[in-house]
């Protein structure tokens, strides 16, 4: 079971970078680097809610589930 994240995609979309992320979720670079690149272990709703709302979009536009087999 992998859970990927697409945050990159997502901002590349909105034409937005890691530091103006940061600034309008009011998350640190370093904590939204992990996510980006897939390495978090888990992320809080209201987190995921402040990028949603950064991002305009859905938690489904930012996490995909795919099988492993």
């Amino acid at each position: 079971m992998a859970i990927i994240v697409n945050l990159a995609l997502m901002m590349a979309k909105r034409k937005m970078s890691l530091n103006e992320l940061s600034e309008k979720v009011d998350i640190t670079l370093a904590n939204l680097s992990i996510l980006k690149t897939g390495k978090a272990k888990a992320v809080r709703f209201s987190t995921l809610e402040s990028i949603c709302r950064a991002l305009d979009c859905q938690p489904g536009d930012l996490l995909e589930f795919r099988s492993e087999d």
